[in-house]
């Protein structure tokens, strides 16, 4: 009982009107929905030359340790893992396209880390914040949203990419992964329906159990397991060969989409969980955006490629997570898996989908309060969460909204709306789009 009362008082429980039941069932939910992580993310630093073993316990560390620390310091429920979208660019781009080496590429993420710390302390990232127009902060949530959905459609197999008509196109619905998945659409929608608490760990813990005698869920040989020494990728970060003038464009590569990735997953998830003021802003942004950048700083010791907040922590507030109890009790379980890890990774990606596909649901209320009877407003909205989706990328979507918000306002004569600020800030978001073209 004192030990509870502690954590209400560390946490402000009440304040946020949950509790320390609540907090823990939302820490357990994003953990479940952020699982796929720890084979996704090894997998690809592998194939940019690290060993498998090794890096596998440094992403476990950094996601565990990292999504400590942001709920101890920002109170928020924000759990951060190594972003896809980094992690790709790292292994495909960088040291599979170009033949540069992994080391080098850890040199940029820490570079790009020293850069995120530099604006927070600065004020920078918060200055930013506050210069994003409203209607592109209300777009953000719905772009989120909407992206969680894609990723719960794609995990499921309802989905897939279609290389020959360069589109998506309907997945085989008659197959058991996608029978699963959608089984478990079904019953996470019916306890969402009747407003039963915990509705997603629910429905993800009857897929799982559902799916062994459908042949989806793989039961493990053991259950526990003990870690390899992360010491082959510790410390193996290359600063000065990262800093020629030639990798500058790869820089910015790096440091814009991670950027705005950042701060869209932070306003959407927080949209979603009430946490935003009048003006859309997430007060005390300063603490999470340290916390993140960080992150990203730390992470390039142990090969880890930029740390960032993820958008599955939506399902933690779908579950009534507020507070950085929710965050820590999700790091802690990350940290368990380097000795449970067999047991832990039976949950199928059928069994998350369907929880990730009805929080994007759940998010795309926030679309109501943009004025769509001025063009001005309601079509850089637009733009923000389709190149969002279209890109597979939060950074690409809100560059490309901030460029249309300042460029239709100063061509349809409401150039005094625009901060001037924003004229500064699209200078670098354009060299960023020209750099991707090239």
């Amino acid at each position: 009982m004192k030990f509870t009362n502690k954590l209400n008082q560390f946490f402000h429980l009440s304040e946020h009107k949950t509790d320390t039941r609540t907090e823990l069932t939302a820490g357990l939910t994003v953990f479940m929905t952020m699982l796929y992580v720890l084979i996704i993310v090894p997998g690809m630093l592998e194939e940019a030359g690290m060993p498998i073993g090794p890096i596998t316990v440094s992403v476990i560390l950094m996601t565990g340790v990292i999504t400590i620390l942001m709920g101890l310091f920002s109170n928020r429920p924000f759990a951060l893992a190594p972003g896809l979208g980094s992690v790709a660019f790292l292994s495909v781009t960088l040291v599979l396209a170009e033949g540069i080496p992994w080391q080098t590429a850890m040199g940029m993420v820490f570079i790009s880390g020293i850069l995120f710390v530099l604006f927070t302390i600065f004020g920078l990232r918060q200055m930013i914040v506050r210069l994003i127009p409203p209607a592109i902060k209300l777009s953000i949530g719905a772009g989120v949203g909407l992206f969680i959905a894609l990723i719960g459609f794609r995990n499921a197999g309802l989905v897939v990419a279609d290389e020959s008509a360069n589109s998506l196109q309907l997945g085989d619905v008659s197959s058991p992964n996608a029978i699963l998945a959608l089984i478990g659409f079904l019953i996470m929608s019916v306890l969402l329906a009747r407003n039963v608490r915990g509705h997603l760990l629910i429905g993800i813990v009857l897929v799982t159990i559902i799916g062994i005698p459908m042949g989806v869920t793989q039961l493990p040989d053991s259950i526990f397991s003990l870690p390899e020494s992360p010491g082959p990728v510790l410390f193996q970060l290359d600063i000065m060969d990262a800093l020629k003038v030639a990798y500058f464009p790869f820089m910015l590569a790096f440091f814009v989409p991670d950027f705005f990735s950042t701060l869209g997953t932070m306003l959407g998830v927080a949209g979603k969980g009430n946490m935003l003021d009048k003006n859309g802003n997430l007060p005390n942004i300063d603490r999470p955006f340290m916390v993140d950048a960080g992150g990203t700083t730390l992470g390039s010791f142990f090969s880890v490629p930029v740390m960032t907040t993820y958008v599955e922590s939506a399902a933690g507030v779908e579950a009534g997570g507020r507070t950085g109890l929710t965050a820590v009790s999700t790091g802690i379980l990350f940290l368990a898996t380097l000795f449970v890890t067999p047991i832990i990774m039976i949950i199928p990606t059928e069994a998350t989908a369907p929880a990730l596909i009805l929080v994007g649901l759940t998010m795309l209320s926030s679309v109501k309060n943009i004025d769509f009877t001025d063009i001005t407003e309601s079509l850089p909205a637009f733009i923000t969460i389709v190149i969002t989706i279209f890109t597979f990328n939060f950074g690409n979507g809100i560059s490309a909204g901030i460029i249309m918000y300042v460029v239709v306002k100063a061509f349809s004569g409401k150039i005094k709306e625009v901060h001037p600020g924003l004229f500064i800030l699209i200078i670098p978001l354009v060299i960023y789009f020209i750099t991707l073209a090239e």
